[in-house]
């Protein structure tokens, strides 16, 4: 017996071809997209617009399973962090940021990552594998339904474990599912892919969907950027910024790019580094977020002081920029950025895991 297909993870057009093929109407996709992810039924046989024959059909070819809760962790000031299992037996994590008027879901997009950036403990595990599609939307299918009278995901950032635009059939896949109307109705300013840099992937983004875009850039030298973000010396930051300039001329100028910036104690987070940043992205239409360094076992990294943070923002706001500080949110969980780790298949079976060299 062949095994059944997860539909959980398909797209409109996707469910489509795959209605076409079964010999069923195409309009069946449009329901299904709403029993799924509007009101949470993943029972064909509690589709009751849907006939018998087709619900027999289905549940004989395919199932709708999102991953699975294995922990669940909630800080003082209401973030929750999940270990999620995935198919394959790896657990990652996703989390969930509630604040006043919108509630935001972290997704991973992979087990693991091979880019090792040094200042995130996810790269400090190596990398397993990607996710499926099931298995990122899964993520926003459990932050929606999973509790009950839980208030729905108004952000999805794709900041989790994983490089995003290392899967990207995947995560674009999961991405039109979070826009679509008939699912969850997401707008392209709260559906943010993040990256560190794959440059020939942001050149593809544009010409398959309309999100946002936010570049990890935490360096403005590729000299300092080589040792924080590895995967600089394949993409330096020449070629990154020129593909983001490319990136925003396909969308006329209408929109912005996000910089994150993680600043480190006495490494990238002084008046010298502020005033090259300013500098580099003197032509480039972004809105810069700055990241406290948040720690992580193994690290010794530290987080400046909020005089050297103050200092660092303050410069930047001179120079013009819309300059933000994120409040950390759930380090006392190790859910805040760059704490995220899971528990990797590869790992407890002795397989030696990918870096960011293999790529």
């Amino acid at each position: 017996m062949s095994k059944k297909i997860n539909l959980l993870g398909y797209s409109l057009e996707s469910l489509e071809r795959f209605f076409s093929e079964i010999d069923e109407s195409l309009f069946r996709a449009k329901q299904l997209m709403n029993w799924v992810h509007q009101k949470g039924v993943l029972d064909f046989s509690l589709m009751t617009n849907f006939n018998k024959n087709l619900r027999e059909k289905l549940k004989d070819i395919a199932i709708i399973e999102p991953p699975k809760i294995i922990e669940e962790h909630i800080s003082d000031e209401g973030t929750i962090k999940y270990l999620v299992e995935i198919e394959s037996g790896s657990m990652v994590e996703m989390v969930v940021i509630p604040e006043k008027n919108r509630r935001t879901l972290c997704v991973s997009s992979q087990a693991g990552c091979a880019l090792q950036c040094t200042f995130c403990a996810t790269g400090a595990q190596g990398f397993d594998q990607d996710l499926k599609s099931s298995e990122i939307i899964g993520q926003l299918w459990l932050a929606n339904f999973n509790a009950k009278n839980s208030k729905p995901i108004t952000n999805i950032v794709f900041m989790g474990m994983g490089e995003p635009l290392l899967n990207f059939d995947a995560v674009i896949e999961s991405a039109k599912i979070m826009k679509d109307q008939l699912a969850y109705g997401l707008s392209r300013k709260r559906v943010t892919i993040s990256t560190s840099g794959i440059v020939p992937n942001i050149d593809r983004l544009s010409k398959e969907i309309d999100v946002s875009l936010a570049i990890s850039l935490h360096a403005s030298e590729n000299k300092l950027r080589d040792q924080i973000v590895p995967i600089n010396k394949k993409y330096p930051i020449e070629s990154l910024l020129k593909s983001c300039k490319e990136y925003l001329e396909d969308y006329q100028n209408k929109r912005s790019i996000t910089i994150e910036y993680i600043l480190i104690d006495e490494i990238n987070d002084s008046l010298d580094h502020a005033q090259k940043l300013s500098k580099l992205l003197s032509n480039i239409s972004c809105k810069i977020n700055l990241i406290p360094f948040n720690s992580f076992k193994g690290s010794n990294y530290k987080r400046p002081s909020m005089k050297k943070i103050n200092s660092f923002k303050r410069h930047l706001m001179n120079k013009g920029y819309i300059a933000t500080l994120r409040i950390t949110r759930g380090d006392a969980i190790d859910g805040a950025c760059g704490q995220l780790v899971g528990n990797l298949s590869n790992t407890v079976k002795g397989k030696k895991l990918i870096s960011h060299k293999s790529i």
